[in-house]
């Protein structure tokens, strides 16, 4: 058996806990501003709840299997990563308590003071008794367990009140208090002497709650909140070809909310008795009953963060730091049409692409706009775009994937409203989701049909667009054209595509390609050459994937990762991954572009996709990239990665033994941040100069790493610094 410390694996579960723990360490982290370490800590609470109700909600699942599924890198059972996960939780929210500890303790001195409903005085005490009984108690709805009342259905992710009670006639039975009900969750109060004060609605509840079952003698009493399986799957028993597939997945989300606890978390003072009571009744085990005293609810906390950040104190928020708006006269439809563009969000507005996709809609030559859609927007103006183009007589074709989790209701909603307009809708596949980021414009001008190709690494949302950094990738090649087309035609068809020369297609053409890259950088360090590679993404644990970057590294191959979350590869283990250099960066905004870059100079290769290394993407999804074979936008793409690589603000490197360490400013150099820097680099982004003609490769010479690192952190207008923007990225002046 492998010593483990020579092995280059990492267990999923135990990494994506990891990423975790990088993001909270952002709450305790004190050159990041209050209200946004507060948000850390509530982005950390609602990690943990997605993770219990997906990731532990399937190895639950599997765990009830007669042959248990094993970890693809790890091979560890279900129960076997479960035993591992559960110290890793108590670990890391024993970590969340502390950091609370001090967030309340930075806001008191900053003058925003939490009550303690243990230690009121008289008048305090009667202004919270007088707001409970007036403001509270008419909407409460409390419920006894006993012979004549069962027990009720817990909500997913809810707070309730759990009362132990006794009475001469009943003898010892219990009591609960729903509460999520029509009042403020998060309470404010501003005092005289300057300071604010704040309650949490459940606290005070809890305070007065023994009040309600005033027959009845309260023996034990708490708070606790129920965490459910949300991992559905698609039945192929429901799958009847005479049944609309919406309604196959509405039927789907209704039984998700009574699928099996699979976590309980409670106050540190919750007593056994109620405890074992609740386990017994949701039968979930003690290995998954949590105690915290930071807040049941992260989203109380992104309530207190978003209080704080409307402070008029400016110390309490990152800097404003708005897209780059595009030129009032800037049209990207015409532009597009005159040379390949790339869009970088958040630093530059999506409102160009939405206006280009308004134009197209109105255009006469255009005659029809295709678009995969995965994550939209409530509000979505991007959809709207489509169907006011429909109802201009365009062909509009939407693929929408109704099984994107927690956002397939508001799939299900958009998807009846294409229709209604006209447009034609299909859910793509029956065993492969469909993530790709791809939209087709055809217009048909002198007789001639002609294609705008749009490919992205992230959702058509403008709400996310402002959070997460993704690209965008609009061109007018025809053979690029004639490929997405290709793509959009076989899934209407129910057909995975096999072929394509420029665009990445998974399942078929997506993985085999880029192994392939891999394998003549491999080629080219055994024969002496250089070799590099450097790959951006979100997530990785494909075996196959993982094994190919070790066989690199032994060849002696650069490989520079820079993965976000989920990393099932360790870095620097002799023998095997040694030349493997992984970070992850983790701060203002969410990273979710994917970049693969092969090779320097003439011989670089670089794409954009919308997938990641992770099996589901690799073999189980439909995903898109492209090959980037514009010069100028390669380099640019470089540039991007090149800029990461150096970045000391928000990133941590992993070390042999799979640890993340803080990247530090070397002595005398100013911090490097990578995200607000990128306002720099991308201050001419919607410039409309012709860049030379693309190639088939892309030719671009190695960024060479500056003297000088880029702008203190947040300070993107940093004038003492466009040079060396301008200078590294070939910004024109």
């Amino acid at each position: 058996m492998e010593n483990p410390s020579e092995s280059i694996f990492i267990n999923r579960e135990l990494s994506w806990l990891d990423f975790d723990s990088r993001v909270l360490a952002l709450a305790k982290e004190k050159s990041v501003p209050l209200a946004e370490r507060i948000k850390f800590a509530a982005i950390f609470g609602s990690n943990m709840d997605e993770f219990f109700m997906v990731r532990v909600g399937s190895l639950y699942d599997q765990t009830l299997l007669k042959n248990n599924k094993l970890d693809i890198v790890t091979h560890m059972t279900p129960s076997e990563q479960i035993a591992a996960i559960t110290p890793r939780v108590a670990e890391l929210q024993a970590k969340c308590d502390k950091y609370y500890q001090h967030l309340l303790s930075a806001l008191k001195e900053n003058k925003y003071i939490k009550v303690d409903f243990d230690h009121l005085d008289k008048q305090q005490e009667h202004y919270w008794k007088a707001y409970f009984t007036s403001e509270i108690l008419p909407i409460l709805s409390p419920q006894v367990v006993d012979q004549r009342h069962p027990f009720p259905f817990l909500r997913n992710k809810e707070i309730y009140y759990a009362a132990q009670l006794s009475s001469k006639n009943d003898g010892v039975y219990y009591g609960i208090i729903p509460l999520s009900g029509q009042f403020e969750q998060l309470l404010f109060i501003k005092n005289p002497d300057g300071t604010t004060s704040f309650a949490f609605a459940d606290e005070l509840i809890a305070h007065y709650a023994a009040s309600i079952f005033n027959k009845s003698t309260l023996q034990n009493a708490c708070l606790f909140r129920v965490t459910r399986n949300a991992d559905i799957t698609v039945d192929e028993g429901m799958m009847d070809h005479d049944i609309d597939f919406r309604d196959v997945m509405s039927e789907l989300l209704k039984k998700r909310r009574k699928l099996a606890a699979v976590r309980l978390q409670f106050w540190p003072s919750a007593p056994q008795e109620i405890v074992k009571f609740l386990r017994d009744k949701l039968v979930v085990p003690a290995d998954r009953c949590y105690t915290q005293t930071s807040p049941l609810d992260p989203g109380l906390l992104f309530r207190l963060a978003s209080r704080v950040s409307a402070d008029s104190n400016p110390a309490f928020s990152y800097p404003p730091a708005r897209p780059i708006q595009a030129p009032a006269d800037y049209d990207l439809y015409a532009e597009a049409h005159k040379h390949d563009v790339l869009l970088s969000y958040p630093y530059q507005s999506i409102r160009p692409f939405i206006r280009m996709l308004m134009k197209a809609g109105s255009d006469p030559d255009v005659v029809s706009i295709k678009m995969t859609l995965y994550r939209m927007a409530s509000d979505s103006q991007i959809v709207q775009a489509l169907i006011n183009a429909a109802e201009n007589g365009k062909e509009v074709t939407a693929m929408v994937e109704l099984r994107a989790r927690f956002d397939e209701q508001n799939n299900i909603d958009w998807s009846k409203q294409l229709e209604e307009a006209g447009c034609t809708v299909f859910y793509g596949f029956d065993d492969y989701k469909v993530h790709s980021k791809l939209t087709l414009i055809t217009s048909k001008v002198n007789g001639k049909y002609h294609y705008l190709t749009q490919i992205g690494t992230g959702n058509y949302n403008e709400k996310t667009s402002e959070l997460y950094t993704d690209l965008s990738f609009i061109t007018t090649r025809q053979e690029i054209g004639e490929e997405a087309s290709a793509v959009f035609n076989n899934m209407a068809l129910q057909r995975l595509t096999s072929e394509a020369d420029t665009m990445l297609v998974a399942p078929l053409r997506f993985k085999s390609v880029l192994l392939e890259q891999m394998d003549r950088q491999i080629d080219r360090a055994r024969r002496g050459l250089p070799a590099s590679m450097i790959l951006k993404n979100n997530s990785i644990n494909d075996p196959q994937i993982i094994n190919k970057i070790s066989e690199a590294s032994c060849a002696g191959v650069r490989v520079d990762m820079i993965v976000r979350g989920i990393c099932c590869i360790k870095a620097g283990v002799p023998g095997k991954t040694e030349n493997v250099h992984i970070r992850s960066i983790v701060g203002r905004y969410l990273e979710h572009s994917r970049i693969y870059c092969f090779g320097e100079g003439e011989d670089m290769t670089i794409y954009i996709a919308s997938g990641d290394f992770l099996t589901r993407n690799t073999e189980r999804r439909v995903e898109v990239g492209v090959r980037v074979d514009d010069r100028e936008i390669a380099k640019k793409l470089r540039g991007i990665l090149d800029l990461q690589l150096r970045d000391t603000v928000n990133a941590r490197e992993m070390q042999p033994d799979g640890i993340y360490t803080r990247v530090k400013p070397k002595q005398g150099e100013p911090p490097v941040d990578s995200q607000m820097a990128m306002y720099g680099y991308f201050q001419h982004g919607f410039e409309t100069a012709h860049p030379a003609a693309p190639t088939r490769k892309a030719a671009a010479k190695p960024v060479q790493k500056p003297k000088r690192p880029t702008p203190h952190p947040h300070k993107p207008e940093n004038k003492r610094f466009r040079g060396f923007l301008d200078s590294l990225f070939g910004h024109k002046k």
